[in-house]
């Protein structure tokens, strides 16, 4: 595997003030406030619905379409920041999803949702979230700090959903929903400053080592031609797919089973407290274990959990439980599968293919927010939904299994 010396680049070299431990703080900072709100948005469909008159399949579709444009807009930024730096990409995507929440407080229509919940906040995340968080800690930080700090920034974004959770519970309850998407959308802009920390320079093509030269076509007919990236992209399907789905049906799910708001409140917080702990153990473990076995695991484990709440009676005590064992896989599949990716193919284009994989996930969450939203309103249940999770865990298990975890091989040039 090539690098380039710009992928190796110290933060002493990119100026003073911009240490590795600063880098980290403000990328860990963006990631925590980006995905704070979106973790919490599955609170607003009742108190929304019960004003319009909605259905959970309109406000569904809306966060669906959210999940997908975010996949689908990822490699495309992905592809904007490794050609021309990081800044002015998070910069767009802050201020779109700023933009995105200040509508979704005016729609009074499914389709104003769809613009602001959908759309907008859809290409913002593509633009602002963990992901180019990830691929600037990847450039900008030496290799022995990379492990720790891809833990760290995928860690971060689920203590947002910690600190988001409950707070949007509390805004929404005391000052009303309305309120608490114009205080969530004045935090986004907090990402533009804090997004001078994370700026990586363009890659001007003749700048680049004639070893390192791969165009954007090469690389992707490279990686969707490997095997093991192949399998790695589809298993993270299932990692989008259960993750969507708890995030915006699991609230309304626990208050159909007589569970009071405020506890869904606080299992929402739960997944975020202990995916931190998760994801900085798998940042850790990645080190030590096989990468292809710590994902086996974690999908596993995650099947197992859903049988077991699912198969006895919902209390307040089993719906924290679960969420505690959901925090523990819950992005912890994040730091091995972007690993995998610098390790197969380098950080040359390592926000595009990374950006590629995300667009799986985020298909694999489309489709478990507008089917949740779909089964429900025709079955009254979410239990179909849940087994079709259960399925697709030990599906990804299996899937991750033969994946080779080696530098991809490339021809090497001769001398003429």
């Amino acid at each position: 595997m090539s690098t380039t010396a710009g992928d190796l680049r110290s933060a002493s070299s990119l100026g003073n003030w911009r240490t590795p431990i600063v880098i980290i703080i403000c990328g860990c900072a963006i990631a925590m406030l980006s995905f704070g709100p979106r973790s919490s948005l599955g609170f607003f469909i009742q108190p929304m619905s019960r004003e319009f008159a909605w259905g959970r399949d309109v406000f569904g579709l809306a966060l669906a379409v959210q999940n997908l444009l975010w996949g689908l807009g990822q490699p495309i930024a992905g592809a904007i920041a490794d050609r021309f730096g990081a800044l002015r990409v998070m910069c767009v995507g802050a201020l779109l999803y700023a933009a995105g929440l200040v509508l979704m407080r005016y729609a009074a229509t499914p389709l104003s949702l769809n613009l602001g919940a959908g759309v907008l906040i859809g290409f913002g995340l593509s633009g602002c979230s963990f992901n180019l968080v990830l691929s600037s800690f990847s450039k900008l930080l030496p290799p022995e700090r990379r492990g720790l700090a891809l833990g760290a920034g995928t860690a971060a974004g689920s203590f947002g959903q910690f600190l988001f959770a409950p707070f949007g519970v509390a805004m929404i309850d005391n000052f009303g929903w309305q309120t608490a998407l114009i205080v969530f959308a004045a935090l986004m802009l907090l990402i533009v400053p804090l997004s001078l920390a994370l700026s990586t320079p363009p890659v001007p093509a003749a700048s680049v080592a004639a070893s390192d030269q791969q165009s954007f076509k090469t690389a992707l007919a490279e990686a969707f031609g490997h095997r093991s990236y192949v399998l790695l992209v589809l298993g993270f399907f299932t990692c989008g797919f259960q993750l969507a789905f708890i995030t915006v049906h699991l609230p309304a799910y626990l208050v159909d089973r007589g569970i009071p708001a405020q506890t869904g409140g606080w299992v929402i917080a739960a997944i975020g407290l202990f995916n931190i702990m998760g994801s900085l153990s798998v940042g850790w473990l990645q080190n030590v274990f096989p990468k292809r076995y710590i994902l086996s695991t974690i999908y596993l484990v995650r099947a197992v959990s859903i049988i077991a709440f699912i198969s006895f009676p919902i209390t307040t005590f089993s719906a924290i439980a679960f969420g505690a064992v959901s925090g523990l896989t819950w992005l912890s599949t994040v730091p091995p599968t972007s690993a995998l990716v610098a390790l197969m193919f380098g950080t040359r284009w390592f926000a595009t293919l990374y950006g590629f994989a995300f667009v799986s996930h985020q298909v694999g969450g489309f489709l478990g927010v507008w089917l949740g939203g779909i089964v429900f309103e025709k079955f009254g249940s979410y239990t179909p939904i849940w087994w079709l999770s259960v399925l697709f865990g030990v599906l990804s298990a299996l899937i991750n299994l033969p994946i080779v975890e080696q530098p991809v091989a490339r021809p090497v040039a001769q001398p003429a």
